[in-house]
């Protein structure tokens, strides 16, 4: 929920490397991230240009992709059963609240460790945006093969593809130009690093994000413009809702004050630090505004597909799924955490994520 729950300062330091701080830790402590995962997305597009441009065979992608998709689970059994052995050895207060069940088998999926570090280099945080994300570049860089395959065996890609390939890549890059956002997301500040996160990170997202993709591919499809001027007006709106309410929010945590956010209406908490749940703007038309803008992108992000097949549905679907989940944890969560504040925020906002439905 939108509440003001401490800020998290940028720091400046050479080669224009940006670092923030997260959330305070049980500790009392907090950590500090490095935030230039827009510069390394940049840095990535080049370095993929110049390979192509040298002869790389980026069209040969698509046909590794099972052997690269089971490589990265083997890949990330290996790491989970690592961060395993290593969270044994951590002070309780490093543990996250899951994943200290006394079960082995359901610690390791869910992770023991919150914030699994060597030095600074922090496990969960690094997977969380790079090789998923600019892996989600390997997310990316299929769909780019996959684009430059269709070129070589068609002649051109089709309009269904550029669309797939653009809406994308700027949800990507929208992921890491705000990267900053993440610190406050209950992947890093709840949830603990294990096979669950690290599957997820290195073999799930790169691999059936792509579907629409690899469908196209496979299954060429016939788009006009004034059907992809809909799909393109589809994504535009997702895309508008989720970006203001996630700027809204966290404008919100980082400086209460500011001219943009001052004029919110509010709720006082009774946590005794000064928390205040925002009850109206994008907060209080849904209790998950940017939900409702993730999942209508991500219905576009099907549509170029037609509808004759139900795969390229499969994301939106899942994403359903997994967001009323993520959903009602935090509802759980928030109740604990805020209790007659949150009770009064939901009888103001009775509509968790699509207005008069749900």
């Amino acid at each position: 929920r939108p509440q003001r729950e401490g800020t998290l300062p940028p720091y400046r330091v050479p080669l224009c490397l940006q670092v923030a701080e997260g959330l305070e830790l049980k500790d009392k402590s907090r950590l500090r991230y490095p935030i230039n995962g827009g510069a390394r997305l940049v840095l990535t597009a080049l370095l993929v240009g110049l390979a192509v441009s040298a002869g790389l065979p980026l069209g040969a992608l698509p046909e590794m992709l099972v052997p690269l998709a089971f490589a990265a689970t083997l890949t990330a059994l290996i790491f989970s059963f690592l961060l395993y052995l290593k969270a044994l050895g951590v002070p309780p207060s490093a543990l996250a609240p899951g994943g200290t069940s006394g079960n082995p088998i359901y610690d390791f999926f869910l992770g023991r460790e919150l914030n699994p570090r060597i030095c600074s280099f922090d496990f969960k945080y690094f997977c969380e945006l790079r090789p998923g994300l600019i892996g989600w570049g390997c997310w990316v860089l299929i769909n780019l093969a996959l684009l430059i395959q269709e070129a070589e065996l068609r002649g051109s890609p089709s309009l269904a593809m550029w669309l797939v390939n653009g809406f994308q890549l700027l949800y990507v890059g929208d992921a890491l130009w705000h990267e900053e956002a993440v610190l406050t997301t209950m992947d890093i500040t709840h949830d603990g690093f294990g096979f669950m996160l690290a599957f997820g990170d290195l073999a799930w997202v790169p691999f059936t994000y792509s579907l629409q993709a690899q469908f196209l591919l496979h299954h060429p499809q016939p788009l006009g413009l004034p059907m992809a001027s809909a799909i393109c007006l589809i994504n535009a709106l997702g895309y508008y809702i989720f970006r203001r309410a996630n700027s809204q929010k966290n404008t919100f945590r980082k400086n209460p004050s500011d001219p943009r956010v001052a004029g919110l209406e509010t709720i006082p908490t009774a946590t005794g630090r000064q928390l205040l749940l925002l009850v109206s703007g994008w907060w209080g038309m849904v209790r998950h505004p940017n939900y409702l803008g993730d999942l209508i992108m991500a219905l576009a992000w099907s549509l170029p597909c037609g509808v004759s097949h139900l795969l390229p549905y499969f994301y939106f679907l899942y994403f359903t799924a997994l967001l009323v989940h993520r959903e009602a944890r935090d509802e759980q969560q928030c109740l604990q955490k805020y209790g007659l504040a949150w009770q009064e925020y939901c009888r103001r906002v009775p509509y968790r994520i699509l207005p008069y439905v749900y």
